[in-house]
């Protein structure tokens, strides 16, 4: 298989595993392409991608204490913010490796440019002032005003989410620190960014407060993006960057023209996913019975859940019926014979236990994460 060149990697996935048993490195990187293979479409074939160099080699440290095998998986990847996440949401759904039951979970995605991007600046400072002779001083201008703008971002909340200056009413959310670093050069100073695909309480809390646009990358990130931002947080407007580009890559004029194109929620709709569909807070609770205090109260019945790796099954009146371990749900639902309307997990929701969950009926599910939002049933994170 092809080895991804270091200068193209982006970002890098790192995770945690316990396995019950001793085992060896063949055998994880195994599971690791063998059990996501089919989850997230050819496009996001681990395999393929690593043949193409968007994935590179996948580096494993073991530890073994008894029987138990713990340690760190690193994956590399030359893709885009959001097909990383999704492949490191895709690593977390491993139940097995080899004949032993296991537990992975990521740490952290590292952006690797980064360091790179703090190394080149501090470099071309230093070379800069060793330059004789005359200097333009309409580019040392540019360069003054864009280190004032980003250097203005601060972090908010206990998420510690970048942003610049939260004072206006309206409010712009974005996915990265990158995406909010580019929105400052180009003068926008009224942005947020969520650190990922998963919605910060924090920025839920905002919501309610001020007018929110929404501004996603253009790829199949951002629409799954959108459906989860909206059905959990008051949204006035989206956006999108254009097809295929990310905001953090946009210059200036693209972005004013995609903040001039915003659509209100309700009549935005998304090519080849879902007609259109009001997302109005009334209408939203009248699909899904779900009042704002019952969503309240399940959130804070998921706090108190996690650390312990279990999904909890409760009844309508928030009494628990049953407590199994993440990787047994599915199977537990399909077998209960006392209905369950509420259903929280410590951990990521698999696409087998949403599946699972909308076929008994279940009114809401609650998780960490969300390997699809193609379903029914009410997601809410946490």
């Amino acid at each position: 298989m092809a080895k991804i060149s270091p200068v193209s990697i982006k970002y890098m996935i790192h995770a945690n595993f316990r396995v019950e048993g001793a085992l060896e490195k063949p055998d994880i990187i195994g599971a690791i392409f063998g059990q996501t293979e089919g989850l997230l479409g050819s496009e996001l074939e681990m395999r393929e991608l690593q043949k193409e160099g968007k994935i590179g080699r996948i580096e494993v440290e073991i530890e073994r204490k008894d029987k138990i095998t713990t340690g760190m998986i690193k994956v590399p990847t030359a893709l885009d913010q959001s097909e990383t996440t999704l492949i490191a949401a895709a690593i977390e759904t491993i139940e097995k490796i080899g004949p032993c039951d296991s537990q992975v979970e990521v740490e952290k995605i590292e952006d690797v440019r980064g360091s790179k991007r703090d190394y080149i600046i501090e470099r071309a400072k230093k070379l800069m002032s060793e330059i004789g002779g005359k200097t333009d001083s309409r580019e040392i201008s540019r360069t003054i005003k864009d280190s004032a703008r980003t250097s203005e971002v601060k972090e908010y909340g206990d998420d510690k989410l970048p942003y610049g200056d939260l004072s206006e009413k309206e409010i712009i959310i974005v996915e990265g620190r990158a995406d909010v670093l580019n929105l400052l050069r180009a003068g926008i100073k009224n942005v947020i960014a969520m650190n990922g695909t998963k919605l910060p309480d924090s920025i839920r809390e905002l919501s309610e407060k001020k007018e929110i646009t929404l501004f996603v990358d253009g790829d199949r990130g951002g629409k799954l993006i959108i459906q989860n931002v909206v059905d959990n947080a008051r949204i006035k407007y989206i956006t999108i960057a254009p097809d295929g580009k990310e905001v953090e890559e946009l210059a200036g004029k693209e972005i004013f023209m995609c903040l001039r194109k915003k659509v209100p929620v309700k009549e935005f709709s998304y090519k080849g996913s879902y007609s259109k569909r009001s997302f109005e807070k009334e209408e939203k609770k009248e699909k899904h019975g779900l009042s704002d205090e019952t969503k309240k109260k399940l959130r804070e019945i998921s706090e108190k859940s996690k650390g312990t790796g279990k999904s909890l099954l409760l009844n309508n009146s928030f009494e628990e019926i049953k407590s199994v371990p993440v990787r047994s749900l599915a199977t537990t639902l399909k077998k209960m014979r006392t209905k369950a309307s509420f259903v929280i997990i410590d951990g990521t929701a698999t696409t087998s236990a949403i599946k699972a969950a909308e076929e008994s009926g279940i009114q809401a599910l609650i998780a960490k994460n969300f390997t699809t939002t193609e379903t029914k049933i009410e997601l809410i994170g946490f």
